[in-house]
């Protein structure tokens, strides 16, 4: 790749991680959770590389950890890798239980899609099949399918925090933007609470923009 262009999407960026990071990144066959803290090491391993933006690489990451097969491979007990694949700490089970449940909801949401388009499907041919044609029997007695009621994915049960919950390591779910992100917190001060996303990013919110998953 020409050292003037720059990355232009995540796939790119996926595809120029996995050859750069071979032991930490995963586009085919299993994935392997990594390190707390891993978009800081890759801004400093890569901060001289004019190819990526650190916005495009976080978007990146989050597309990566956010994978079902990445989802999966976060167990309890599982080390977590550095880029070199040198195995760190293990993983706790509140961490395995939130990512767990990421990946029940994420192919809930899946399915439901499935379902709708499949409906839709449906619709189009029950439609076609309603036109009615000269010198034919009406075909408008002919019953539709029925449809199923939608499932709505399950929801995850959250509360505020109080004080006794203020901890490092705590893992919570933080609104950033319009939506709410798993994250941990990693330091608790006076002008507000540090936490670090999944992705990597580190960023400083106040008590009111956490919730804990209970």
């Amino acid at each position: 790749m020409d050292e003037q262009q720059k990355l232009a999407n995540s796939k790119e960026v996926l595809a120029f991680l996995t050859s750069e990071f071979p032991k930490c990144f995963s586009l085919q066959g299993e994935a392997k959770p990594l390190k707390i803290g891993i978009f800081h090491d890759l801004s400093e391993r890569l901060k001289d590389d004019a190819r990526l933006s650190k916005r495009l690489l976080r978007m990146s990451l989050r597309h990566y950890t956010s994978s079902w097969k990445y989802l999966a491979s976060v167990k309890e007990g599982a080390h977590r890798i550095d880029l070199d694949g040198v195995d760190g700490d293990k993983i706790e089970k509140e961490h395995a239980e939130h990512a767990a449940t990421q990946l029940k909801e994420s192919k809930a949401k899946a399915a439901e899609k499935r379902q709708e388009l499949k409906r839709q499907t449906q619709d189009k041919k029950s439609s076609r099949s309603n036109v009615k044609i000269p010198g034919k029997a009406d075909p408008s007695a002919e019953k539709l399918p029925e449809r199923k009621p939608k499932q709505a994915a399950p929801k995850v049960k959250v509360r505020e925090l109080v004080d006794e919950d203020m901890k490092v390591g705590l893992l919570v779910s933080v609104k950033v933007g319009s939506s709410p992100m798993p994250a941990t917190i990693t330091e608790v001060a006076k002008d507000g609470i540090q936490v670090q996303l999944n992705s990597g990013m580190t960023v400083k919110v106040q008590r009111a923009q956490l919730r804990l998953t209970i």
